[in-house]
């Protein structure tokens, strides 16, 4: 009897958990614009879409190199997001190593 509760309880968890975690998209392409008074930037990928992306006031390294023009409208970008109330978040935002 035992067992079952136990299996019981830790499937109802996995569940739980798999549940509330954030799928994380990918996206590269070109910067198409950037707003620095919303911290966005509108990528268009190479497929054709374009996305709009927000950066963290947390995430203070991708704001300097914007803000400085080291990520510039034009330049290739490789981002990783997650959609959180409706906007697509980044958690990674660099520069392809090597441009």
């Amino acid at each position: 009897m035992t067992r079952k509760v136990a299996f019981f309880l830790m499937a109802l968890c996995l569940t739980v958990l798999a549940g509330t975690a954030e799928a994380e998209e990918r996206i590269s392409g070109t910067v198409t614009s950037i707003d620095l008074e919303t911290n966005t930037v509108v990528v268009s990928a190479f497929e054709g879409r374009k996305v709009t992306i927000t950066v963290s006031a947390d995430d203070t390294a991708t704001l300097k190199k914007l803000k400085k023009g080291l990520i510039k409208v034009d330049d290739t970008v490789k981002v990783r997001y997650i959609t959180k109330d409706g906007k697509n978040v980044a958690t990674y935002f660099k520069k392809p190593a090597g441009c």
